[in-house]
């Protein structure tokens, strides 16, 4: 019998449920004064993210004391926990139990939260192969800005009821509601895996990409940076080994292998250090067949997910680098920027910024939490 995980158990998780508890009616006063008061909220866990977005405002809101893992039973491949748990905690119980986040998040520093994790929506290198943060959440709790407590979708991956509910949380930077508990898919770690690096031009690399995109490959992170492509294979044994007969190049041992994914998903890889001062690190999704050349700075690209992903450092003017990747047929993020009154995000179209109007109306209608971290009004 596989084991299972919960806070019902005797001991220390028992004194976890009732920090919970009282943390989440803490929760419940705050948000309801700053309601009445008329006041916002900047919710807040371990501050790994706090400069992604716009300018933060507001009373902080502390997410920690609401922690601990909820459930979890390796076998169901599932795992729920509070918003407040250290994602290291979650990380280290899954890999204890040969299971993974499969989409690979960013912790930006040690004190990264479960709940921060879902509210940025932030992929890792993995997320190329095993999809991004809202394709794997199964359902999650939630305070609204009146105070009211809302669950949706559930902790098995069977149950869909209310399943794209929850997903909206994903992504939406605590801008809808506080995360109480949720519950993910999990996935196990691939019994074997390596890297392969390939000296190629931007344009070779990408074109490289996407042909082995249409093959029975098991590629699940790729990067290209300064003539020198590096590509992540994982499966099974025979798969992997096949694989790098076909494709060749200079293979990696597996420890340089890990700490190479480990600095691209963290941002400690040398391009992000690279920044000239004043610049800012722009993040382009565009398809995976754009060349090189129809984005800025074609040579000092660092390109990503297949070619779906690509990061740059630019003190051009924002609305030409936002226009070269909608004309891409994609959009531009500044993902770290140096002006602190940018427009973080490309501006919605009338109708998509219509449906962030209402969902905002009817999650937060009176603008309490983290108003303004996506879009003007939200």
């Amino acid at each position: 019998m596989n084991d299972v995980i919960a806070d019902s158990t005797p001991g220390p998780a028992c004194d976890l449920n009732t920090a919970a508890a009282a943390a989440q009616e803490q929760f419940i006063a705050t948000i309801q004064e700053a309601r009445a008061r008329g006041r916002s909220l900047c919710v807040r866990g371990g501050g790994s993210k706090d400069w992604y977005g716009a300018s933060r405002t507001g009373d902080v809101l502390d997410t920690r004391a609401y922690r601990g893992i909820v459930a979890y039973d390796p076998a169901e491949l599932v795992i729920t926990a509070r918003s407040g748990t250290l994602l290291a905690e979650i990380e280290q119980l899954l890999s204890s139990h040969g299971q993974m986040l499969a989409f690979e998040p960013p912790h930006f520093g040690p004190g990264a939260t479960f709940g921060g994790c879902i509210a940025a929506g932030l992929s890792g290198p993995r997320r190329m192969s095993a999809g991004a943060v809202r394709d794997f959440v199964l359902g999650a709790s939630i305070l609204t800005g009146r105070g009211e407590h809302l669950r949706f979708g559930g902790q098995v991956m069977k149950n869909v009821a209310g399943y794209d509910v929850a997903r909206l949380m994903a992504g939406s930077l605590g801008t809808l509601g506080l995360l109480l508990d949720i519950s993910v898919k999990v996935l196990p770690n691939a019994p074997a895996s390596a890297t392969l690096r390939q000296e190629l031009n931007a344009c070779d690399a990408v074109r490289k990409l996407n042909h082995w995109a249409g093959q029975p490959l098991p590629i699940t992170a790729s990067c290209w940076y300064e003539g020198v492509l590096t590509i992540r294979l994982e499966g099974a044994q025979a798969a992997v080994r096949t694989a790098c007969a076909t494709l060749g190049g200079e293979k990696l041992t597996n420890t340089a292998a890990d700490v190479y994914w480990h600095s691209l998903r963290e941002q400690h890889h040398r391009f992000f250090r690279s920044a000239a001062p004043g610049a800012t690190l722009w993040r382009i999704c565009v398809p995976t067949t754009t060349e090189p050349a129809q984005l800025p700075d074609a040579d000092a690209q660092l390109i990503d997910w297949g070619g779906g992903q690509r990061w740059l450092f630019s003190q051009d003017n924002d609305q030409r680098v936002r226009e070269r990747a909608v004309a891409s047929g994609g959009h531009a993020t500044q993902f770290r920027h140096a002006n602190p009154n940018a427009e973080v995000f490309t501006a919605l179209s009338a109708p998509i910024a219509g449906i962030h109007n209402r969902l905002k109306a009817a999650f937060d209608p009176a603008g309490v939490f983290n108003h303004g971290r996506m879009f003007e009004g939200i």
